[in-house]
């Protein structure tokens, strides 16, 4: 009985050291939603409506941050949907120069 308690702590302690680590991964990232034709210069609400053009002619959806400018490919883009051209504060796992957005909230 003893044992399958140990056993079962452990396994609650690995569960939780595991959650901690996917949280630790996710970051929010500041910036404004375009799309990677224009990328930095279409970092702005003006923007929206060409956006929407060149994601039909085949263009990503990219977040430019804040700051440094930097652009971001987004790749589950239809999370993004609706918000052309905004400032917004997306949360998610940035590897390298890709997010992963989980949430987005205008800013």
């Amino acid at each position: 009985m003893k044992k399958l308690l140990l056993l079962c702590l452990a396994a609650s302690l690995l569960f939780c050291m595991a959650g901690l680590a996917l949280a630790a991964s996710s970051s929010t990232v500041n910036g404004t939603v375009s799309d990677s034709m224009c990328g930095a210069k279409g970092a702005n609400a003006s923007h929206a409506a060409c956006m929407t053009k060149c994601l039909g002619k085949g263009a990503k959806a990219v977040i430019v941050t804040d700051g440094d400018g930097k652009v971001l490919t987004v790749d589950n883009p239809d999370v993004l949907k609706g918000h052309e051209g905004h400032h917004v504060a997306a949360t998610g796992q940035v590897t390298g120069d890709t997010i992963h957005v989980d949430s987005v909230k205008m800013l």
